[in-house]
């Protein structure tokens, strides 16, 4: 069972006098984690170093740490603590003592893993996009009937007979929502793919 972070977390901790803070936050692409890297990183701190994790993807940084021994167990952290589409930031400043390469592994993945243990969680659900077409006359009602499916509308853009709509919704819901909306409209709305999006409506 995978869990994502509801908000971002902190945690800090001293280490034979370096001093490590940790930030935590749920994103939801690279684009998204290099960003909350940079917007958490400190520049005057003597490391940055990060790790993250969407899906199949990830990546991680040493920041100038010797390699191996910081955004590889902060990545392991985030794998061990069963986490998803998290980017995790650990910052270091240095307090004149060395760890060595197995006490930077602990102290990086440690302190990281800690972090994502008190942050607060949820459990992770797959969610799918489906595009679809409805009628004004029957916009009220699909849009009341969405929040029985878990569903969030991303995007919604209007032609002169209905709304286009751009959801997001649980894997597992995604099938009962297609009948439902069938249903809804009396088999007059469809859904849609992306060149019937890009290339308009008109039959």
């Amino acid at each position: 069972m995978a869990y994502v972070l509801s908000k971002t977390s902190s945690y800090q901790e001293e280490i034979k006098k370096s001093r490590f803070e940790v930030v935590a936050g749920p994103v939801n692409s690279p684009e998204e984690a290099l960003a909350f890297f940079a917007a958490h990183a400190v520049p005057t701190a003597t490391h940055n170093c990060w790790a993250y994790r969407i899906g199949q993807l990830y990546r991680f940084n040493d920041d100038g740490e010797p390699g191996g021994t910081a955004g590889r167990p902060i990545l392991q952290a985030i794998e061990g603590q069963d986490c998803d589409s998290v980017a995790v930031l650990v910052v270091r400043w240095f307090g004149g003592i060395k760890l060595g390469p197995g006490g930077l592994i602990r102290a990086y993945g440690g302190t990281a893993a800690q972090c994502l243990r008190l942050a607060e969680k949820q459990i992770w659900v797959p969610r799918v996009s489906v595009r679809c077409y409805c009628g004004f006359s029957d916009m009220a009602l699909v849009q009341s009937r969405l929040p029985a499916f878990q569903a969030e509308v991303a995007s919604e853009q209007f032609d002169g007979q209905g709304v286009i709509w751009s959801l997001t919704l649980p894997e597992a819901q995604a099938q009962a929502f297609r009948l439902a909306f069938v249903d809804l409209t009396r088999g007059q709305g469809r859904f849609l793919d992306d060149a019937e999006v890009s290339g308009g409506l008109a039959d």
